[in-house]
């Protein structure tokens, strides 16, 4: 079974959709190919269990990057150690740029380039979902407040960036527009 790659994501892997899909489609003799450990697993935790897993289940898993291969009943201690080894690595790594990423986004909000403002205002949202419940085009309200179709489906949805706190509101009450409109004074 070939696999796409998959993005990296803050989530362990088990918890991703191709590492579903892997476990639900592996059968006894396969043999699993996986670019390197971290792609796996993001904890040394995760992929032992990951891997003892598929081991259990009678399929074999080769790591091509770390020239690391267990297989049912041959799994020699070299490679179990490498595993740990180098998954601690792995992880390690994976915190250290977790980290980074945090002081810089910290560093950015300090100067105030990192968060940008909405789109739409809850005044505009308000006005966009009293126009489409008239039947105006939602592709024409978009173009007419500047913005793109998404970036209004998510604010009259509340989803994302309007899901914050002044939007929530007025989401409660969405046949009222006046709501809106005082919420957006505040």
């Amino acid at each position: 079974m070939a696999l796409r790659p998959r993005p990296i994501s803050m989530r362990p892997a088990r918890s991703g959709p191709y590492s579903a899909d892997l476990l639900a489609y592996v059968r006894e003799g396969d043999h699993v190919r996986v670019a390197s450990m971290d792609r796996l697993a993001r904890s040394v935790v995760d992929l032992h269990e990951l891997v003892d897993g598929l081991v259990n289940r009678r399929v074999s898993v080769e790591f091509v990057k770390e020239s690391v291969s267990l297989a049912p009943g041959s799994s020699r201690p070299m490679d179990r150690l490498l595993l740990t080894v180098l998954g601690g690595i792995a992880e390690f790594e994976r915190s250290l740029i977790r980290e980074r990423q945090a002081e810089g986004i910290a560093a950015a909000k300090k100067k105030g380039v990192y968060d940008r403002p909405n789109s739409l205002s809850p005044g505009q949202v308000a006005e966009a979902r009293h126009r489409a419940s008239e039947g105006v085009p939602k592709s024409r309200i978009a173009r007419e407040a500047g913005v793109s179709r998404t970036t209004l489906y998510e604010a009259l949805a509340g989803r994302g960036v309007y899901a914050s706190g002044k939007y929530v509101a007025a989401l409660a009450d969405k046949d009222s527009i006046t709501s809106m409109e005082a919420i957006s004074n505040e």
